[in-house]
């Protein structure tokens, strides 16, 4: 019997060729694993209205990891568009599976490492190293959204919300409101893992990302929080800095930059800026992390233009494998996955197209099992 029961879901697009190239990768180490193929994505939302069936949901909650390619996802008229005839007009609507599954099974911390290969064309400077943990359940991610506006909650905001009581008066189906919600248990266990992280990886500072100065309520209390966490840890040093201003201050000056932690919404575009900076989204792994199971991506998506060409840059899936092995605890393979991808990087031989190469996605995972 293997050691690890790890679902295998590639989902849709280029998707299931990078998860291919991943997997010549972790045979090269002689993972000890059984893969059980999940369905996920677009195709079962067309045909069943349900883009993360319960099937899928049951084979998570019997593994112990999950690896995880690219969804498409689409506006909510566009989804209804595309199910198949019988389905549609039926009040179906469509949600992103991955925000369901981080919700579902509460993988509270977003953690993607951005790490400046040497050797990388596209390093935007060399040496960078910056890890974003971002909340992963709620915010303006958390699903709470009305289009058209509902009576009942023009009447409350008539009520409770007296600067913004004329909203009230326009047609519910004029606007719309997505709620931003943030729990102090949310906050209090993302910044504290952001913490532990640069305590136990031995990085000097953690940057407290957030809009306190505008949006109040939720980021004056993620900022609050994050004052006093940072007191727990007088080895590290904490700064904060505003989610627009921390753009600019990266941009400029990222080795001034080590682990940031940053609320669902900000977290999400501080992590693709950081992702370009070392590479773009060909280089941005991720891990959906909770207390039972860790789910590990890439960060970008399906980008159906490529679906099938064998051509996109699998190295940020294979780095997500590498962060799947580190938190199954098998640090040994994760290090020496992670070596050899530096290796292949390094000498330049190999480069998918994105780098100013030829190489297939498969020929890139080939690269990077020869140098295992």
């Amino acid at each position: 019997m293997s050691q690890y029961r790890i679902a295998w879901l590639p989902g849709d697009g280029v998707g299931v060729e990078v998860m291919d190239a991943a997997k010549i990768c972790l045979d090269a180490l002689k993972f000890d694993a059984t893969y059980t193929h999940g369905d996920i994505g677009w195709e079962f939302w067309r045909t069943e209205a349900e883009s993360f069936p319960q099937r899928t949901i049951d084979l998570l909650g019997a593994s112990d990891a999950a690896l995880f390619g690219a969804i498409t996802s689409k506006p909510a008229r566009d989804a209804e568009a595309e199910l198949i005839p019988e389905l549609q007009g039926k009040g179906h609507t469509y949600r992103s599976p991955i925000v369901r599954m981080r919700q579902l099974f509460d993988l509270y911390t977003c953690l993607r490492p951005c790490k400046a290969y040497p050797g990388n064309p596209l390093n935007y400077k060399e040496d960078i190293d910056l890890v974003i943990f971002r909340e992963n359940t709620e915010d303006l991610y958390a699903g709470v959204e009305f289009s058209p506006v509902p009576d009942e909650l023009k009447s409350v905001l008539r009520t409770l919300s007296k600067p913004f009581a004329h909203f009230a008066d326009i047609p519910g189906d004029e606007f719309a409101i997505t709620c931003k919600v943030n729990t102090r248990k949310g906050c209090e266990r993302i910044i504290r893992a952001a913490f532990e992280y640069a305590k136990g990886h031995g990085y000097p500072k953690v940057t407290v990302i957030h809009k306190a100065n505008v949006v109040r309520a939720t980021e004056g209390m993620f900022l609050e929080i994050g004052n006093r966490i940072a007191r727990e840890y007088p080895g590290i040093a904490m700064d904060d800095a505003n989610v627009d201003a921390i753009t600019m201050w990266l941009l400029k000056n990222p080795k001034s930059y080590s682990v940031l932690v940053a609320t669902n919404l900000f977290g999400d575009i501080i992590s693709d800026l950081a992702a370009q900076m070392v590479g773009g989204l060909g280089f941005a792994c991720s891990a959906n992390i909770g207390e039972r199971l860790g789910v590990f991506e890439p960060s970008h998506g399906s980008a159906p233009k490529y679906a099938g060409q064998n051509k996109v840059n699998p190295i940020a899936m294979i780095l997500s494998a590498k962060m799947m092995l580190s938190w199954l605890g098998e640090t040994d393979k994760a290090a020496r996955l992670e070596a050899a991808t530096a290796a292949v990087i390094r000498e330049g031989t190999v480069r998918t197209y994105d780098m100013g190469g030829s190489a297939t996605t498969l020929e890139m995972g080939e690269a990077i099992a020869r140098e295992l």
